[in-house]
């Protein structure tokens, strides 16, 4: 059951916001969600909370400095998400253009899984570094550092990820989740944290003199890598506070202007969409999947080298390979998905709908899949939601999703404690987690996760609620209303806007079998719209939640309302 609400919003905070500048439609929205006045809007690239403020930023900036001025070996290790492939990136050619020896190891998850292992170690022995920088990993590597020092190699942590109870021995530690850490900005991605230490970095080479002109060494422009910092964090799909809004804004604003890698180039060109109006919907649903790909299903080493390449045509290459990944990945996703069904079928409804939380598992599904389908699930069903696939001696490796109102790795630290060695290894944020158990326990983890859930996840929080802005005024159904939202930075924490209003169907059809073409009236006007994965055909009288969005169809762009949930039968 999914119920509609409407944001509050304070008449007053709505006119002050809209006596500061803004447009009347965007000043309603924006006190919605809280903003007071137009400078929490302001995304200028001087708003950034300070790079010395992140804990230990300046001690990692010391530790690469000195690595750089005595030319000594660095070695990324990345991970496989398009937060750790853009984190790589970032890294990489931060680093090379600061005159560092620099290169990249990604573990191929099927073989080594997360983090850096003490078999990862091993793997970068092989090259002969003098330090291990990860990104976007590292923060429960124990082992793996503790392996790292007996082999006499340095260790640098750059993560986001929460910590567990006990610390890996790393040379240092950046992380806005440590305990202690005192950072506004505690939801930064990976390619965040990465890129803040790059900007500690340069002001350290700035106090020492790098970039003297006697030297030949250029001061390198960071700003250049903010497509790439933009893409990590929406993907990742972390709480867009005013800080990583200043990221993302100042990303799709380079984006917009012609000025973006030559990777992000390729893939804004393979997807269809057009960089001038790049929006952050295009680099979560578009961009972020096809470079996600490369990791699900192969070598994120292929996403990471279309990333740090700038030669156009090598990076076209590798887009076009990616896409072709990712559509096989959405095959591969589309067959998942219907044996979960039966899965689900097979349980019965009731059951389903009333479990406090699912846990599925197939032997023949795909470990780079699995997190999907558990986000697939998690929306069906509006439960906390696993997914499990095989791995290998014995073991199986889920991926989860979470609702609001429950902390996904909070739950799993709980469901350890209260069964010591049922986990074999976890980690993850709030709304999204990773697992391995052995496949003989399953049965044993479903049923201490459900209870766990059902223990945390307060009754209010069962009810899918989605929150609107309210109705929207007859003027405002135009392609100017829709460029101007688009333009505007939005994702986790900070919603697009959603409408809410009530609609006669003049007509209807059905697309490809699953996706609902309608045409609306409200008043005198006839709008087009449409519902993807449409679960029934509407009345003739409805109420429908819905965004105002852009469709193109040869060369013509046309405003339509991308309608996310339909009440029927309204009289």
């Amino acid at each position: 059951m999914t119920r509609l609400r409407r944001r509050p919003v304070s008449p007053r905070g709505q006119w002050q916001l809209e006596q500061q500048g803004l447009h009347p439609l965007l000043a309603r929205i924006y006190a919605g969600r809280g903003i007071r006045t137009s400078s929490e809007l302001d995304y200028d690239f001087g708003s950034l909370l300070p790079p010395a403020g992140l804990t230990h930023a300046t001690e990692a900036a010391v530790l690469l400095a000195d690595h750089i001025a005595r030319q000594r070996k660095i070695l990324i290790v990345a991970d496989y998400d398009c937060d750790g492939a853009t984190a790589c990136a970032v890294g990489v050619r931060a680093l090379r253009a600061f005159g560092a020896r620099v290169d990249y190891l990604v573990p191929n998850r099927f073989t080594y899984g997360y983090g850096l292992s003490p078999d990862i170690v091993e793997l970068a022995a092989a090259a002969a570094p003098d330090l291990l920088l990860t990104v976007d990993n590292g923060i429960a590597s124990v082992d793996g550092v503790h392996r790292a020092r007996q082999l006499g190699m340095a260790t640098l942590i750059t993560d986001h990820h929460l910590p567990g109870d006990e610390l890996p021995a790393a040379d240092c530690i950046v992380n806005p989740s440590l305990v202690g850490c005192d950072f506004a900005s505690k939801a930064l991605a990976g390619v965040g944290v990465i890129f803040y230490v790059m900007l500690a970095l340069r002001a350290e080479l700035r106090r020492r003199g790098w970039f003297a002109e006697t030297d030949g060494r250029t001061e390198p422009n960071l700003a250049a890598l903010l497509d790439l910092v933009a893409l990590g964090t929406v993907a990742d799909v972390v709480s867009l506070d005013h800080n990583n809004r200043v990221l993302v804004s100042q990303g799709l604003r380079r984006i917009r202007d012609g000025r973006l890698t030559a990777g992000v180039r390729a893939l804004f060109r393979v997807a269809g969409r057009n960089p001038e109006q790049a929006s952050s919907v295009d680099l979560g649903f578009m961009i972020g999947p096809r470079l996600n790909a490369a990791g699900r299903l192969a070598d994120m080493s292929l996403g990471i080298e279309c990333l740090i390449t700038d030669d156009a045509g090598r990076a076209m290459n590798i887009a076009q390979q990616l896409d072709t990944l990712n559509r096989e990945r959405r095959e591969i996703e589309s067959g998942m998905q219907e044996q979960a069904s039966q899965q689900l079928a097979e349980w019965g409804a009731e059951m389903a709908s009333g479990a406090a939380a699912v846990s599925l598992f197939d032997p023949m599904w795909h470990q780079g899949v699995v997190g999907i389908l558990a986000a697939r699930i998690k929306e069906k069903l509006h439960r906390p939601a696993f997914a499990f696939a095989r791995a290998s001696d014995g073991e199986i490796r889920g991926s989860g999703r979470s609702i609001p109102g429950l902390h996904l790795r909070d739950a799993l630290d709980l469901v350890s404690k209260r069964s010591p060695g049922l986990l074999l290894r976890f980690g993850g944020h709030a709304m999204a987690a990773g697992v391995s158990l052995r496949e003989s326990d399953l049965a044993l983890f479903s049923e201490s996760f459900a209870r766990v859930v059902d223990e945390l996840l307060a009754p209010a929080d069962r009810t899918h609620t989605l929150e609107t802005d309210g109705g929207l005024e007859a003027a405002y159904f135009s392609l100017a209303t829709a460029r101007l939202l688009a333009a505007e930075v939005w994702g986790q924490g900070f919603p697009a806007p959603l409408f809410e209003d009530e609609f006669l169907v003049e007509s209807q059809r059905i697309l490809k079998e699953k996706h609902l073409k309608l045409r609306l009236r409200k008043g005198t006007q006839i709008l087009d719209a449409i519902q993807f994965n449409f679960q029934q055909a509407p009345g003739r009288h409805i109420r429908a939640a819905y965004r105002l969005a852009i469709n193109e169809y040869n060369g013509i762009e046309t405003p339509q309302l991308m309608l996310e949930h339909i009440e029927t039968g309204l009289g």
